[in-house]
């Protein structure tokens, strides 16, 4: 089982960018915490802060791994191109946030990429991570 976690912009700022919305930890102390949880997965993990290396990564991997957890960030909101790359490739995709996005500013409460992926998942800080896997471990069996 070959999973792959994509992040977007601001997100390598995690545990010193606003922590009182999402946490004190860094996403590489939560990464290593989930490969030792699920030590039968290869987790990959990339993170840009530029919308087409996001694109790109997901053209690179859609069609190999059996599964993406994507948390786009900002471009969740904005990105027609994000959406047309996940409804290109085979491999399911979970949208996470780690903030309830429905409780923050109106803007965030639309997501361009959700009817592509095969769910979405909010609000229950770096766990949300978890869950996705969860999700594709359940729907790969």
């Amino acid at each position: 089982m070959k999973i792959q976690i994509i992040n977007g912009p601001n997100l390598n700022l995690l545990g010193v960018r606003e922590p009182t919305i999402y946490g004190s930890g860094t996403f590489t102390e939560f990464f290593e915490t989930l490969k030792s949880k699920y030590p039968t997965v290869e987790f990959e993990y990339f993170q840009s802060n530029t919308e087409g290396c996001l694109i790109d990564k997901i053209h690179e991997v859609g069609f190999d791994c059996d599964g993406i957890v994507l948390n786009a960030g900002a471009y969740t909101h904005t990105s027609v191109a994000l959406l047309d790359a996940i409804k290109a490739v085979t491999a399911p995709v979970i949208e996470v946030h780690i903030s309830n996005v429905h409780c923050r500013e109106e803007f965030r409460h639309h997501s361009m990429i959700s009817s592509g992926c095969k769910g979405v998942i909010c609000g229950f800080g770096l766990d949300s991570y978890r869950l996705a896997v969860e999700a594709i471990l359940n729907f790969r069996q």
